[in-house]
């Protein structure tokens, strides 16, 4: 008999989280699940390397070693199951030692681990294939410089473990809200025609998948919890049968939950949000509503979902030369000039030594000064600090090439100009740069099974029919032709007006805009157009202006997303930036000026 709600607490959000974690979520008491997230493309080829060092690594040791060891004999005893994509490159390698762990503490649980998403073992068959990169177009990487391949499995796999009777469930690669949306399916009996429960399941994970970024971390308004954010609450969500929730977060714990922190949450790092596409089932997030119940709770309704895919998108990362990266400070007079010239001065040195030597020029070249707003570019207004940060990073395809910057930037330091300091310590090393390629690939191309007791049990994904973008119905906009030249007008930064947090998806990213009331929107959507955010992310964006941003309107909430393309100097360690994944993306959004009624903005606190 199913149940008539499910509790399912998020406790991590990537490879690296705290460990508070778990002991906070048991504290509570009464969850079904515990479901961890750990992965990321670049997590993938780390792991990689790990595996190609040790055959026992490859995975997220930290979730045996950490989250399970000093907390498994509790979990037992509460009878929670969890769930894990901690197997990473390796979930054998990684249900072994979470076995070992239950051996030692002599308790009865069942280890499940969902395989084939690693795809490496074919990148000769892919590049032979003549596939192409889904965004850019570009040819599979030459085979020897491929560090990992996966496929981005879904949830039903990890159903179907549960439906067998695992207690702990351990994944490779699967999209990250598939932790939680397995548990769902096993839970309800859902179907893979139960579209918009799906969808609801779904976006329940997606809440879930990054920890206490849903109850008040990296939040607009951060200063109404900075004193608790030590001990934030990590998400819990009581999920229902169709597909609704509630989120909430464990008693007594720091942080809050908000239709604002939740309303961010939801916004988080997706592309158009009537067409989420995961493997399970395709979203329409646009008439989801949230409603503030009471002290910490929140409620998720209006999901709706199509057909899954037929395809499941896959990751490669592979390796394009070496990277290194200077810090230095300047303090002073004119800094952030200074900062320049010195910067000028060392690329000038290392380029000399380069011909020199007869060696190609630096593949890649960034300076980036930070304490002048250089990352609002041409909407800078603070450009005379008096101390500021200064990074130099290059490219190249020699490691010792690089080092250069190092070497010549030191070398100058008595010939800088004045005010020059820097941190005394371990100098920086060469590090590989890893790039991201995607692709789609057949469902029926790879072949998905769960191992349980010894034994393999194959999943069959379906085929579903290839994605019809004219089945959606783009949501009524809001009004744009509003009679500001017969009001009394006045401007106010957009963060007055509208809560916001931005992400990446490899070389893209997103900027969610959730405005703090309804009758903000069209005032904030007529300024908000393509062409203005392209404006304002000139200095970072690759593309064509016409072509580099994406508007996308959510009328359930009446929130916004934009997605751009190509901004973010290769995204994740292929990067130089400083901000290689667009984390600030928002917050220098949310500066904007918006002109609003004076009536209007009398409203605002």
């Amino acid at each position: 008999m199913s149940k008539k709600t499910l509790k399912i607490g998020g406790a991590s959000g990537y490879w690296g989280d705290s460990d508070i974690a778990v002991p906070q979520l048991l504290k509570q008491g009464d969850l079904d699940y515990l479901v961890f997230d750990y992965l990321a493309e670049i997590t993938m080829s780390i792991m990689a390397r790990a595996i190609a060092k040790d055959p026992d690594l490859g995975y997220a040791t930290d979730f045996v070693s950490g989250a399970l060891k000093q907390n498994l004999k509790e979990i037992s005893r509460q009878g929670i199951k969890v769930i894990s994509n901690a197997g990473g490159m390796n979930p054998q390698a990684c249900a072994k030692a979470v076995q070992a762990l239950i051996d030692e503490l002599q308790l009865g649980l069942k280890v499940a681990t969902v395989l084939g998403d690693n795809l490496l073992s074919r990148k000769e068959e892919l590049q032979a294939s003549n596939v192409k990169e889904m965004f850019s177009g570009e040819c599979f990487p030459e085979p020897e410089t491929v560090a990992s391949i996966n496929a981005y499995l879904g949830a039903f796999p990890i159903a179907e473990a549960l439906n067998q009777g695992a207690d702990i469930v351990i994944t490779g690669r699967c999209v990250d809200s598939a932790v939680t949306l397995g548990a769902c399916i096993h839970e309800f009996g859902w179907s893979r025609n139960d579209y918009d429960a799906l969808s609801g399941g779904s976006l329940a994970g997606h809440i879930l998948e990054c920890g206490p970024q849903a109850t008040g971390g990296n939040y607009t308004d951060w200063e109404e919890m900075a004193d608790s954010l030590h001990d934030a609450g990590y998400p819990i969500a009581d999920i229902s049968k169709d597909g609704a929730f509630v989120v909430g977060k464990p008693d007594n714990s720091g942080g809050a939950v908000t239709t604002g922190t939740v309303g961010e949450q939801m916004l988080y790092e997706i592309g158009d949000p009537q067409a989420y596409i995961l493997p399970d089932v395709i979203c329409d997030f646009s008439q989801v509503e949230l409603i503030q119940l009471g002290n910490n709770r929140v409620s998720v309704t209006g999901a709706k979902g199509r057909a899954a895919p037929a395809n499941y998108k896959a990751s490669a990362t592979f390796y394009d030369g070496w990277r290194i990266a200077t810090v230095w400070f300047f303090i002073g007079e004119n800094a952030a000039a200074k900062a320049r010239s010195f910067a000028d001065a060392t690329l000038q040195r290392a380029r000399n030594k380069l011909r020199a030597q007869n060696i190609a020029d630096f593949d890649e070249v960034l300076t980036e000064v930070m304490g002048d707003e250089s990352h609002y570019g041409a909407a800078a207004k603070n450009t005379g600090s008096r101390e500021v940060t200064l990074k130099i990073a290059v490219k190249h395809q020699d490691p010792q090439s690089t080092s250069l910057v190092l070497k010549e930037g030191s070398g100058l330091a008595l010939a800088a100009p004045p005010g020059l300091a820097l941190f005394s310590g371990s100098r920086p090393k060469p590090s590989p740069v890893v790039r991201l390629f995607s692709l789609l690939i057949a469902k029926k191309d790879v072949p998905v099974s769960v191992c349980l007791n010894g034994e393999t049990h194959t999943v069959n994904e379906m085929d579903s029919d290839a994605i019809d973008t004219n089945q959606t119905c783009i949501p009524e906009q809001p009004e744009t032709n509003l009679p500001e030249l017969t009001l009394s007008m006045q401007k106010v930064p957009l963060i007055k007006l509208a809560l916001g947090r931005s992400g990446d998806k490899g070389n893209k990213a997103n900027i969610g805009i959730f405005p703090r009331s309804a009758e903000f929107a069209p005032w904030i959507w007529q300024v908000l157009t393509s062409q203005e955010i392209a404006e304002r992310f000139s200095h970072f964006l690759q593309t064509p202006k016409e072509n580099s941003v994406d508007r996308y309107f959510l009328p359930g909430t009446n929130a916004m997303n934009f997605v751009l393309h190509d901004v973010l100097g290769g995204g994740g360690i292929a990067s130089l930036r400083n901000d290689p994944q667009g984390k600030c993306y928002a917050q220098i959004l949310l500066q904007t000026p918006i002109p609003i009624p004076s009536t209007l903005a009398e409203t605002l606190s």
